[in-house]
């Protein structure tokens, strides 16, 4: 999944891991951190449960183009993730070994 912290309510810091889902799939958890899907957020979709922090989730693009509002600022990927992001998600096995999108 594609992670994109909003402080400012309009861009933030990105980053693709994976997530596991509340049986409801109303909350996500991923790093230590619960996530809850909120409806007609400005900019979010989602909010740490514990911070209150703004954050936009979803699934990652075959384009790269993670971001909300698009753009080419590096995304970092987890270790973890990596390999299923470039071969399955962006058809790119030849970039497995790199560490950030864009």
């Amino acid at each position: 999944m594609y992670f994109e912290n909003k402080p400012n309510g309009v861009t933030g810091y990105g980053r693709i891991g994976r997530v596991t889902f509340s049986k409801t799939l109303r909350s996500m958890y991923y790093d230590g951190k619960e996530f809850l899907k909120v409806k007609n957020g400005f900019k979010h979709n989602c909010i740490d449960i514990e911070t209150g922090e703004e954050y936009w989730i979803s699934g990652c693009k075959k384009d790269g183009d993670d971001t909300l509002y698009g753009g080419n600022k590096p995304i970092e990927i987890d270790e973890d993730a990596r390999e299923e992001y470039w071969t399955v998600v962006r058809n790119r096995p030849d970039l497995m070994a790199k560490a950030t999108s864009n």
